[in-house]
């Protein structure tokens, strides 16, 4: 069996964002992300965290990460360099534990935005490629440095960063004729043990690409990045989270009876407009309404559950033709459902649940199938079972609706 230790390097002094590794991101502490893309990886046989900080120690064994020591201090400086790290990390375990790994991932925490192959794919590049020192991750570069140039200070010449064979002004040509570049990422490095140990490097001289959906893309050494690149978490992307990393997402269920759907947010896309005289506007969206005599024909209800007392939803329900529960006596939705569920006689099993914020949570691990439109809050998406294509309001219940009938 192939030993592959997956490494995630994280020292406690970071400058640029004060104990950015356990700093809350996309709802969870940023080193998280990096231990959930290691460990729900088929190939990485083990997981250590190299820390020189107990809080961050501590925060990494809760996410699943070992931490058999902590690093010492020379190596947890500034201007220390990744490979002394891997070195120390490398020999403690040979000395302490007689372990050697055949292979050493590491994932840094600053990119924790991954595909959900990514570290399976870069170990089986690896593999096949005996000459193989190491693989690296890497991207379409955003700017192509044969057209960047050398800068010696003002009122100097420049000259080119790079020049290219047969082409004499490479800073002059149609982008499309350039060689192509690529830029290296923080998402993952596979490298063989003996790339570190007898080269003392970490790519060694035979560097294989891990081509990266652009996408993926994420660095983050500023609090502007943070809020950046939280952004992309959130943005429906297909990526490893720690709060999905060990659960597989629950199938939609074999036989459905009921659905039942939020009402801001979801029907409605959550704004309101409001008059001079205080009565509140919303909008919803036409065609959810289309197929519902369908689904009716199926033995499949729709009702919206809401804690919204404005009789807008009792409007908007009756006007599509199902039941609304909605008012002040909504404000424990979870327990409402619960009585819903009884009162017809509907087992949990057979339900659909449609929510988009925080007070829907309850209803999700209720439902047997927990769904959430593409807009929905953070936390919400992250629990759900299946994320929609539509936001709330813009057609979110028609998808869900197609979805199950396309199944019927």
């Amino acid at each position: 069996m192939t030993e592959i230790l997956a490494l995630i390097p994280a020292r406690g002094g970071s400058k640029g964002i004060p104990r950015k590794n356990i700093r809350s991101f996309a709802g969870y502490p940023l080193i998280a992300w990096s231990i959930a893309a290691a460990k729900q990886a088929a190939s990485v046989t083990r997981v250590i965290v190299s820390t020189d900080d107990e809080e961050i120690a501590a925060v990494a064994r809760k996410y699943g990460a070992e931490t058999p020591f902590l690093r010492p201090a020379e190596f947890a400086q500034d201007q220390t360099t990744d490979l002394p790290v891997f070195e120390h990390v490398l020999q403690w375990l040979e000395e302490k534990e007689s372990y050697q790994p055949d292979i050493v991932i590491q994932v840094r925490p600053t990119s924790p935005i991954r595909p959900k192959d990514c570290v399976d794919h870069a170990v089986k590049i690896l593999m096949e490629h005996e000459d193989a020192d190491c693989v690296r991750g890497v991207v379409p570069a955003g700017q192509n440095p044969h057209k960047m140039w050398r800068f010696a200070g003002e009122g100097q010449p420049m000259k080119p960063l790079l020049e290219v064979d047969g082409l004499p002004e490479p800073y002059n040509a149609p982008r499309q004729i350039l060689p192509p570049v690529y830029w290296q990422t923080g998402h993952i490095d596979a490298i063989r043990v003996g790339t570190i140990k007898q080269k003392k490097s970490l790519t060694g001289d035979v560097i294989y690409p891990l081509v990266i959906d652009p996408r993926y893309t994420v660095d983050i050494d500023t609090l502007s990045d943070w809020a950046k690149y939280e952004a992309v978490a959130n943005s429906g992307l297909e990526i490893v989270t720690p709060g999905t990393a060990f659960a597989s997402k629950r199938p939609i269920p074999e036989k459905v009876e009921l659905i039942i759907s939020d009402f801001d947010g979801v029907i409605t896309d959550n704004r309101v407009w409001v008059d001079e005289e205080g009565t509140e506007f919303v909008a919803a969206y036409r065609s959810d309404s289309m197929r519902l005599k369908e689904l009716r024909s199926h033995g499949i209800e729709v009702v919206i559950l809401s804690s919204e007392p404005n009789r807008v939803v009792e409007a908007r329900a009756k006007k599509m033709g199902v039941e609304a529960i909605h008012g002040i006596g909504v404000h424990d939705k979870g327990r409402v459902m619960q009585e819903v569920l009884e009162q017809k006689n509907i087992p949990a099993t057979n339900v659909i649940y449609v929510g988009n914020d925080l007070n829907d949570l309850p209803c999700f691990a209720i439902a047997a199938w927990s769904v959430a439109v593409a807009d929905a809050y953070p936390e919400v998406i992250r629990a759900a079972d299946h994320v929609l294509g539509r936001t709330g309001g813009h057609g979110a219940l028609r998808e869900l609706i197609d979805l199950i009938l396309a199944r019927a």
